[in-house]
């Protein structure tokens, strides 16, 4: 499965650690979105688990956004960046 991680987090420490714990998943595409790919279910779990762990649920917020391999292949784009990168990634 490929997903869109976006997030909005509110403490600069919290926010470094998620994205520490996203690039162990994918490409950084934005400041606050990941591209992560061939996520196996367990992977999704796992990475879902970790951040919600460390957000504040009153405050911060994450969005997964799956896509189908069909989804990914029309993403178009303007400007600077790259095609979705459909290599995997293993847990750090």
């Amino acid at each position: 499965m490929f997903f869109l991680v976006c997030f909005d987090i509110v403490d600069n420490r919290v926010r470094y650690r998620v994205v520490k714990i996203l690039k162990g998943y994918g490409t950084r595409v934005q400041k606050s979105v990941f591209e992560c790919a061939n996520m196996t279910e367990y992977k999704f779990m796992k990475m879902q688990s970790d951040l919600e762990e460390i957000i504040d649920h009153g405050e911060d917020t994450i969005r997964y956004y799956p896509l189908c391999k069909h989804c990914v292949g029309q993403v178009e784009f303007s400007g600077t960046g790259n095609p979705p990168n459909t290599r995997a990634y293993s847990v750090s």
